[in-house]
């Protein structure tokens, strides 16, 4: 891709005006492959990385960033031989996206799609113990005791499951609510620890992943991630993917 004038990408990824781009510059604020960037530097978008007060600008206009309301009944797969409704039946959009980790199909809520495949790569690795909050439905009372031991950690097939936190949001006379936070993306982790220790999952919904939050998206429903919230999944994971090349911009469009 041709290389273009620094803030006249920056006004394209929806940073700010051009002009308010300018200032960002001359103020100091704009990094391009970890190199304070100058006016009439020229970047290209598909491959130089830039940050604006630390924080990640994807220029990359071929990428693309969902959140979806997954419903339950619904698989997280682009294709499933047995015929079910897959999350990419849900996002009829042209690119070919791919989620980020799975959620089984009982489970519902936050699912994010990309093609962006350094950063979901980054955000499902367990090295970078990026957060995902779960809310689950279960019958109460849960007693202090199961609650403490859940968070002591539960011993699996597969290993130990230790939620990073856990707390007991609300409880009736029937049902209490769970509010579940764990840095694995583990196959039904979070089902399988709860059910491991008596606890019958009603509803189990994921409603936060790496900083962006589900909010008032109705199931069913996709919405396009805003810049601030891509900015947020980068810091997540310390910045996502390191720069594709060294070196710094290209100075007043020299080669």
């Amino acid at each position: 891709m041709a290389e273009e004038r620094i803030q006249k990408v920056m006004a394209a990824a929806g940073v700010a005006s051009r002009r308010a781009c300018e200032q960002l510059i001359v103020e100091g604020r704009v990094t391009v492959n970890g190199e304070v960037a100058s006016l009439g530097d020229k970047v290209d978008p598909t491959s130089d990385v830039l940050h604006l007060d630390g924080e990640r600008i994807v220029v990359d206009p071929k990428l693309v960033y969902v959140l979806l309301n997954k419903p339950r009944g619904v698989v997280t797969t682009a294709d499933d031989p047995q015929g079910r409704p897959t999350v990419v039946d849900l996002v009829n959009l042209p690119q070919r996206l791919f989620p980020v980790g799975r959620l089984d199909q009982d489970t519902e809520g936050l699912l994010l799609l990309t093609n962006d495949g350094a950063l979901a790569h980054a955000l499902t690795h367990p090295s970078y113990e990026v957060e995902r909050v779960y809310i689950a439905l279960v019958p109460a009372p849960v007693r202090k005791k199961v609650l403490a031991e859940l968070r002591a950690g539960i011993e699996l097939e597969d290993g130990v499951a230790r939620p990073k936190r856990l707390q007991l949001l609300e409880e009736e006379r029937s049902k209490a609510l769970l509010e579940i936070v764990m840095t694995e993306g583990r196959k039904r982790e979070v089902r399988r620890m709860l059910v491991a220790h008596g606890l019958t999952v009603e509803r189990l919904a994921r409603v936060a992943f790496g900083g962006v939050q589900l909010g008032e998206l109705r199931q069913g429903k996709w919405r396009f991630l805003t810049g601030a919230e891509i900015a947020t999944l980068h810091a997540a994971v310390g910045g996502g993917a390191p720069p594709r090349h060294k070196g710094g911009p290209k100075r007043g469009g020299r080669r």
